[in-house]
C-alpha cells in the first residue's frame, strides 16, 4: 500500500511512470478520508494540435484513475498556485516542473526573445517555487524529467536548459523529505522510503 510523505520528489525519464505515481498517491491520499481533497496543479500549455490532443487524452485518462482529483492550470506563477490550492487537507500533485522550466526559459510567444527572463528572475521564481514546497499546509508531490543522463546536446541552449533542470531537481530533492525515481514503471528510492 502506498504511503503519502509530506513531500515528495518524482523523477524519471519520459514514459517511466512518474504520473501514475503521483496519480496513484493522490488516490491513496483521497482513500483515507472523505474531507481529503486532491488537485494536480498542471503546468502545461497546448501551443499545437499535438499538445492539445495530448493534453485532452491526459485529462480523459486521468478522470478514469482519479475520479476525486480536480485540476488547476498554473504554466506560469507556480508558487502561487501551490498556495492558494488548500489547506492541509488537500494534497498537491505538480505535473511537471520540467514543462514549467522550459516555459520560465523559453517563453512561446512572437516576441519571446524579448520577453525572457533575466538569470535573477528565473531564480527568484525557482527560490519562491523552493520556499512553496517548504512551507506546503498539506502534502505535496512534484514531478519532474531526468534528463540529464542522456548525450550531452550540441547547442548551447539547450546545455544551459540541461544545466538548470539539473539545479532545480537538486532544490527540489533537497526541499522534499522523499525523492522517488521512477524506472519502468518501478519506483526506486533515492531519499526517504518509496513504497
Amino acid at each position: 500500500m502506498l504511503t503519502v510523505a509530506r513531500s515528495e520528489f518524482i523523477l524519471g525519464g519520459q514514459k517511466s511512470g512518474k504520473s501514475r505515481r503521483a496519480e496513484s498517491l493522490a488516490s491513496a491520499w483521497l482513500a483515507q478520508a472523505p474531507t481529503q481533497r486532491a488537485v494536480l496543479i498542471a503546468t502545461a500549455q497546448a501551443h499545437d494540435a499535438e499538445m492539445r490532443a495530448r493534453i485532452a487524452r491526459h485529462q480523459r485518462e486521468r478522470a478514469e484513475r482519479v475520479p476525486g482529483l480536480t485540476t488547476r492550470e498554473a504554466p506560469h506563477d507556480l508558487a502561487t498556485a501551490i498556495v492558494e490550492s488548500g489547506g492541509a487537507e488537500t494534497l498537491r500533485v505538480v505535473d511537471c516542473l520540467t514543462l514549467w522550466l522550459t516555459q520560465l526559459r523559453m517563453p512561446f510567444a512572437p516576441d519571446s526573445v524579448s520577453n525572457r527572463p533575466s538569470v535573477g528572475a528565473e531564480q527568484s521564481e525557482v527560490a519562491m517555487l523552493i520556499e512553496a514546497v517548504r512551507n506546503c499546509p498539506g502534502p505535496i508531490v512534484l514531478v519532474g524529467n531526468e534528463i540529464g543522463l542522456g548525450v550531452i546536446p550540441l547547442g548551447a541552449e539547450v546545455r544551459a536548459f540541461v544545466d538548470a533542470l539539473g539545479v532545480l531537481n537538486q532544490a527540489v530533492a533537497a526541499a522534499c523529505q522523499r525523492v522517488t525515481l521512477m524506472v519502468a514503471g518501478q519506483p526506486l528510492a533515492v531519499k526517504g522510503v518509496a513504497p
